[in-house]
């Protein structure tokens, strides 16, 4: 049943993409490694450690992967598996890598493939099989016990957790398969917790739904450790009629190795580090979490899915993966976040038909991506348009966009100070501001009060011209920063706005008195102010609304010419 939508070859080698160890070598090569050969205990020491360089002040490009080799826990057990932390996603420039593309090429790779599913080819012998575990050996030292699982926030969660764990499963009616990755809590050597996020719908849960209603457990395998193509494709949403693994082969522009398991009727990823086979329980639940979750909160204890493991495979030299998730920025936010805004695009440019869309894009510090959206225009997108594209977004996903932004050209959607200063200055709410009700609660603390939640859109673009941003003009800002270098002060790290452009009030008449400036000449234009002296008016009378002032007549005359917004 699995296997029916797959190509089938005896090559197991052959392949056009990188694998975890490629991956590895690669970030070693650049210099985007750190390779800690301390002991590190995997229970107390480990995410802590990693967790600095997202909550220590450290520049996004300055993040680097975390290899641990000698891991032990608090009960001194050493362990001979690996573990790489923010090896996928510790910034932009780790992820593409393990994309295989530039920076600025990631979004649409994203949405090319998103459109260009490619089948896997089905290999009789797959590296992730080079060791298989089952029976006795699941409870003599070779089950669960035997993986370096990392305790992701210590002092809160009650168990090691897995939490880039692939959870492999098909839908008993169409033969598809999914791939998803939830939580696993460590429960025994041979028993996790399945924890798929139900909330949003995951193609795990709303499997295990229709296996409940059979009467039967749930066949499902865990994969740890994958190639990166593999990883940045199981977080993402995509329409149930993929399999993710499609999806991967076409990020990586080849299909990709899969081979049957060994005690489940599931396809895995052949060049796979850990795989985890069994049966998810329909009939019986058991508590899981407490867990440091995406949100930012500790998720408290509910009742969640079990899975009995009945085999364990693995790679002679495998390497567990293990992302930082919790609080936003994270390991696990840079991992979903190209993708989730490409879909959002696809959603709104192709399902929809709205023109005049430049990007969308997920805030991520703190909100975990899908609370505050922010959408950029073109200049001169019609109000239908923006608002068709607000409304987009805030109904694409049920728990997506809470708060829903629509902003120009200009402003820089990644920095949540340029949003707010669009939206104190380009917004009147009164008028640029819509609520809509009955949206899902979604990923988050849950509210005992009100099981509801909404959603606020808002209209901060521009609506009519304004004056210039008041900053020195680009050309003077550039000279001072090759001065502040050659004076050997701190890196400089722009941020827009760094330089003042025109918004469409400012004319050749003000050009011309602010070249004086520059040159020293103001004197010129104090003399033209004194023979303007007059009585009539009140104070703080802005001359443009004057209509007996031929300047400000002309520039008045050429309010709503082109406003270019500032490049770089």
């Amino acid at each position: 049943m699995a296997t029916s939508s797959a190509k089938k070859t005896k090559n197991p080698q052959s392949r056009g993409y990188a694998d975890l160890h490629d991956h590895i070598e690669a970030l070693r090569r650049a210099g985007l490694l750190i390779e800690v050969d301390r002991e590190i205990n995997k229970d107390t020491e480990m995410h802590p450690l990693v967790r600095w360089q997202f909550r220590g002040g450290i520049a996004p490009e300055d993040r680097k992967a975390f290899l641990f080799t000698n891991i032990t826990d608090s009960k001194g057990r050493k362990f001979d598996i690996p573990v790489l932390v923010c090896g996928l996603a510790g910034n932009n420039q780790i992820y593409s890598m393990g994309m295989g593309c530039k920076i600025d090429e990631i979004r649409d790779v994203w949405i090319k493939a998103m459109g260009n599913p490619v089948e896997p080819n089905v290999v009789e012998n797959a590296p992730c099989q080079e060791i298989v575990y089952q029976g006795d050996d699941l409870r003599n030292g070779k089950g669960l016990d035997d993986i370096p699982v990392p305790i992701s926030t210590p002092g809160w969660d009650n168990a090691p957790y897995t939490t880039s764990s692939h959870f492999v499963t098909v839908d008993p009616d169409t033969g598809i398969q999914n791939l998803g990755t939830y939580r696993g809590m460590i429960k025994a050597p041979d028993r996790m917790g399945m924890n798929p996020s139900i909330e949003l719908r995951s193609g795990g849960y709303m499997h295990w739904l229709k296996y409940k209603k059979m009467g039967k457990p749930m066949p499902c395998a865990v994969v740890l450790g994958c190639p990166p193509v593999v990883s940045y494709t199981s977080v993402q949403k995509v329409p149930e009629i993929y399999d993710e693994l499609h999806i991967a082969g076409a990020l990586a522009g080849s299909p990709i190795n899969v081979v049957k398991c060994k005690t489940v009727d599931l396809l895995v990823p052949a060049e796979a580090e850990i795989v985890v086979e069994g049966y998810v329980s329909t009939e019986f639940l058991e508590p899981e979490a407490p867990f440091g979750e995406s949100h930012g909160h500790v998720n408290l204890q509910e009742y969640n899915g079990v899975l009995e493991v009945t085999a364990i495979t693995r790679r002679r030299k495998a390497v567990l993966t293990s992302w930082i998730s919790q609080v936003t920025p994270s390991e696990s936010s840079c991992i979903k976040r190209p993708a989730y805004e490409a879909a959002q695009m696809i959603h709104l440019r192709n399902n929809l038909g709205i023109q005049g869309i430049k990007r969308v894009v997920t805030h991520e510090p703190l909100t975990a991506l899908q609370r505050l959206i922010v959408v950029v225009v073109e200049k001169g997108t019609p109000r239908t348009e923006i608002w068709r594209a607000l409304y987009g977004v805030a109904s694409f996903r049920r728990a997506e966009g809470k708060w829903v932004v629509a902003v120009d050209e200009d402003i820089d959607p990644d920095n949540a100070d340029a949003t707010f200063w669009a939206m104190c200055f380009r917004c009147k709410p009164h008028r640029d501001v819509h609520m809509l009700n009955h949206k899902d609660e979604g990923h988050g603390p849950r509210s005992l009060l009100d099981n509801e939640d909404s959603a606020v859109l808002i209209d901060a673009t521009l609506k009519e011209t304004f004056p210039p941003v008041a900053l020195p003009k680009r050309e003077y800002m550039e000279k001072a920063r090759s001065i502040w270098e050659e004076m050997g002060l701190p890196k400089l790290r722009p941020e827009p706005p760094w330089f003042g452009y025109d918004l469409g009030e400012w004319n050749d008449h003000l050009e011309r008195q602010a070249q004086l400036a520059v040159k020293s000449e103001y004197w010129q234009t104090g003399e033209w102010c004194r023979q303007r002296k007059r009585s009539d008016v009140a104070m703080n009378t802005e001359m443009r609304t004057l209509d007996d002032d031929p300047d400000y007549q002309r520039m008045r005359a050429e309010k709503g010419k082109t406003v270019e917004s500032p490049k770089g």
